[in-house]
């Protein structure tokens, strides 16, 4: 076994990578950028080295940095966790020039994979099933059009060097095909430094199920059966579960055989996954594979009892597989959630900030090892910040993967709605709401999957804003009671929450809004001791504001007892109530006096990032709709549309311009 290893990663993985050595009596170094000096994963290994400035380019993605630190510090191996360096061949041979053990397949495995058009033709000879398209060298526009048109579309434009869901377009015509290439090309070569594409048939309902795979230096090639990753936004992944529902024991056969002769064609070693798109009618093709560990990974280890990190750490150092095929069983149905920072109504944008109130499900403790030894836990989560860190825009905005277990579908189910009932988000937006309409969706609570799911059903994962009920308004107007009273204690009588006046009593009117608009309440104290009476929207109601407990805010409300937790940042009132949350700005009339609307023929950054296309002219007319320039942020690109019909009345960045959060990108007049 290996006694001291690096960790060339950040976040959650680099924190889970470190556990399992931790564990095994294995040294852990850590690597950080200037962003993540005192980042949890830095405190979670033995030592660790700095590596540079916060962009990735100038600290992470510098094989050369993480290799000199690993001979520094005397570690043997070098676990790239996902992302970044993973699957970079380059650098897996220069750790084994420089005599490092690279804890993932040899550079000629990565190489083989790495290319999804190569990739294609060693599986063709593999006699893996296919999906037809074009996975060749030529690269022309107007071939690859012709070659579109021949596939028939909808197709799939896809980098050939490309993962995580980064340079993919569907192109539903022939006339929007130019367009969608260059987009892709230009996402490929910011995102992978290669802008090749290949075509694709693009299937209309399929669902994406992805086999874990696991070969040795001995020759020995297992599967530990699959997970089902239908569930995705912008061709990423938000839910994950294993096993597949439906999946019956012959087809699972089938694609894990395929999956093994697709590791064993190129001479893989380590743990790999190999990606499948399935026809709702059981048909399966090869999409690509992935020679690392997957972020969905802890779904697999839930059902079968397994570290598989372990896994790669023993055959990093030359040890056979644990277990053959046959000794491999699956126990019961395991979930996980990403909950990212980013708004799901603002088309998924990540949300930059600081977690200035992380509460989080209670994780029951959980043991992975030997297989069979433990039953897998029912909550578990694997995150990478703590309160008061912050998610920068420097890298994946992931909170943490929420992961639950249960003995069928139906109770992980169960578990996963009352885990992320529990979490408490303060600081910047999350998808945690998002998450617990689709996972109570008919659709997924049925297992009716595709990767079209979150489209298919838009209109009941993004239901319009309605007005906060007056639950929520009762106990927003209990806080604000609630601060005003500590004001007293601290010697402001006027600020009494007992209302008491020398002459009448003392009549409030508070003024809440929020997305669904301006949310009024009036409060009359009650002079005979029983509290206040709350007026909404005419309707009236007897409230009075009990004593916290355990920091919670406790009201009864017409004789009925409530109990939440309600936080309050700046102007906003966060009411977390019964496992949801509703942001209320609290507004001060006289703090907003004289305070006009925004500002018209602005239109401004989502978020911080560069400029990577200007598509309009200034003085252009264009249509409502019309896009105007493309924006690169998180490693995405971002449209930015005329709101209106109108002109452009100024360009005020060009292209490879960094922009901040909220800059004014042009000028905008409406006709």
């Amino acid at each position: 076994m290996l006694n001291k290893i690096l960790i060339a990663n950040r976040g959650e993985i680099a924190c889970r990578v470190a556990a399992t050595a931790r564990r095994l009596g294995i040294a852990t170094v850590a690597v950080y950028s200037d962003a993540d000096a005192r980042a949890k994963h830095v405190q979670a290994c033995d030592e660790s080295v700095r590596l540079g400035p916060a962009p990735a380019k100038e600290s992470y993605l510098c094989g050369d940095k993480i290799i000199a630190a690993a001979l520094a510090t005397g570690a043997q191996a070098i676990h790239p966790g996902y992302g970044f360096l993973s699957e970079n061949a380059d650098f897996a041979q220069a750790c084994a020039d420089a005599g490092l053990i690279f804890i993932g397949p040899p550079a000629s495995a990565i190489r083989a994979m790495g290319s999804k058009s190569a990739a294609k033709a060693l599986m063709e000879k593999a006699a893996v099933p296919l999906v037809p398209g074009y996975h060749g060298e030529r690269q022309e526009s107007d071939f690859l059009r012709g070659e579109a048109d021949r596939i028939g579309y909808p197709v799939l434009l896809k980098a050939s060097a490309g993962g995580g869901g980064k340079g993919m377009r569907v192109v539903e015509r022939s006339e929007d095909f130019e367009a969608a290439l260059a987009s892709c090309k230009r996402e490929a070569i910011s995102s992978f430094g290669d802008d090749r594409v290949l075509v694709e048939k693009y299937l209309t309902r399929p669902r994406h199920i992805e086999i874990q795979v696991f070969a040795d230096a001995q020759g020995g090639c297992v599967y530990l059966f699959e997970r089902d990753c239908s569930v995705q936004r912008r061709h990423q992944k938000v839910l994950e579960e294993a096993p597949a529902p439906g999946m019956t024991a012959e087809r699972r056969a089938a694609m894990g055989e395929a999956a093994v002769a697709a590791a064993r064609a190129v001479g893989y070693v380590g743990a790999g996954t190999v990606e499948f798109i399935a026809n709702q009618d059981g048909s399966f093709y090869f999409m690509e594979m992935n020679t690392r560990l997957q972020v969905e990974h802890p779904v697999t280890e839930m059902i079968t009892g397994l570290d598989l990190v372990e896994w790669q750490l023993r055959v990093a150092a030359g040890e056979p597989l644990p277990l053959r095929q046959d000794a491999l069983r699956i126990d019961g149905h395991a979930i996980e959630a990403r909950i990212y920072a980013e708004n799901p109504e603002k088309g998924f944008l990540p949300s930059i900030g600081t977690l200035a109130r992380l509460r989080t499900a209670t994780a029951v403790e959980f043991r992975l090892g030997e297989a069979g030894s433990t039953r897998p836990a029912a909550v578990r989560i694997d995150s990478g910040v703590r309160e008061g860190d912050a998610i920068s825009p420097f890298y994946d905005p992931m909170i943490a993967k929420l992961i639950v277990w249960g003995a069928d579908r139906d109770a992980a189910l169960r578990n996963m709605a009352r885990a992320l009932a529990q979490y408490q988000v303060v600081g910047l937006a999350t998808n945690i709401a998002f998450l617990q309409r689709l996972i109570a969706g008919s659709a997924f609570a049925t297992a009716d999957l595709d990767t079209g799911l979150i489209e298919r059903h838009h209109d009941t994962l993004f239901p319009p804003a309605t007005a906060p009920a007056t639950e929520t308004l009762a106990l927003a107007a209990a806080a604000v009671l609630q601060e005003e009273s500590r004001f007293a204690q601290r010697g402001d009588p006027w600020s009494s929450r007992h209302g008491w006046r020398l002459n009448g009593k003392l009549s409030r009117a508070l003024a809440f809004e929020d997305e669904a608009g301006a949310a009024p309440v009036r409060l009359d104290y009650n002079g005979d001791g029983s509290g206040w009476t709350l007026t909404v929207d005419g309707a009236t109601h007897v409230l009075q504001v009990e004593s916290s407990h355990d920091g919670a805010l406790c009201i009864a409300l017409d004789g009925r007892m409530l109990r939440a937790d309600v936080v309050r940042e700046g102007e906003w009132l966060h009411v977390f109530d019964g496992g949801a949350q509703r942001s209320l700005r609290h507004v001060d009339p006289m703090a907003h006096a004289g305070h006009s609307e925004a500002e018209g023929g602005r239109l401004t950054a989502p978020m911080p990032g560069k400029i990577v296309a200007v598509l309009a002219q200034k003085g252009a007319s264009v249509a409502q709709g019309a896009p105007l320039l493309i924006m690169e942020a998180m490693k995405m690109e971002h449209t930015i549309a005329a709101p209106v019909a109108g002109t452009v009345e100024d360009i005020l960045y060009a292209v490879g311009d960094q922009v901040a959060e909220g800059a004014q990108l042009l000028e905008f007049k409406a006709d």
